[in-house]
């Protein structure tokens, strides 16, 4: 079993720097970071419309995205502010564990699910668009004519990268709180809406959770044996 253990650590802990000397490699880089910023921005819409409506979101090229979003009542705003860490923190530990479990079928349908509802209702910049029907159409042609082996190693790269990302964004929150607070985005809203909590509170909260939510996500999912 320690072979067993030792074997996957490494064939993981390689995916992982693979993830991150892809997320560096100039266009592509920031290309497949753009997950991230799908599942990130999702979770903010996902929020509002519990008690509000989405406009449209936006995705960009330098990984950056916008949720234009309507709330009726402050509790809308606040939890819709604190969706999109929350959200990139429990999909990566979400990815994680469904292939601790070889439930790759299932985490490609999930991330579909992300595609689609952002491509049918939200997206409607032309980058959004060009990413979301090109990532979205290899997500299909990987689900319906890849190889098992090859939807495997994919999907494993895809969790190592938003497990990456959901990480190193979370700490430039947290960095910028400090920096520059009236840059600090989400941090920065729910400053606002929570008076007496500082935006370096908030900051430190993302990235809290988001090696909490790393740790859980490796311990249950994939160096857990089946």
């Amino acid at each position: 079993m320690r072979g067993i253990l030792d074997k996957i650590s490494v064939k993981f802990f390689g995916f992982l720097v693979l993830a991150i000397l892809l997320t560096h490699v100039p266009i592509l880089g920031n290309y497949v970071k753009v997950i991230n910023t799908v599942v990130h921005e999702s979770g903010h819409a996902f929020i509002a419309l519990l008690g509000g409506h989405v406009e449209k979101i936006s995705l960009f090229s330098n990984t950056e995205g916008v949720t234009y979003s309507t709330q009726s009542n402050w509790i809308g705003a606040f939890f819709t502010s604190l969706a999109g860490f929350l959200f990139s923190s429990i999909i990566a530990f979400l990815s994680l564990w469904l292939i601790g479990k070889k439930y790759y079928r299932i985490l490609i349908g999930i991330l579909l699910v992300f595609i689609g509802m952002n491509l049918i209702f939200w997206v409607r910049n032309i980058y959004g668009l060009f990413w979301l029907l090109t990532f979205g159409a290899s997500f299909l042609v990987l689900l319906f004519k890849g190889r098992q082996s090859l939807i495997n190693t994919i999907l494993l790269l895809i969790a190592s990268i938003l497990l990456v990302e959901s990480v190193s964004s979370a700490y430039e929150i947290m960095l910028i709180s400090f920096l520059q607070p009236n840059s600090a985005g989400d941090a920065l809203n729910l400053a606002k809406l929570s008076a007496f909590i500082p935006v370096q509170i908030w900051g430190i909260f993302f990235f809290a959770q988001a090696v909490w939510f790393c740790f859980i996500g490796l311990k249950k999912g994939i160096f857990r044996l089946n």
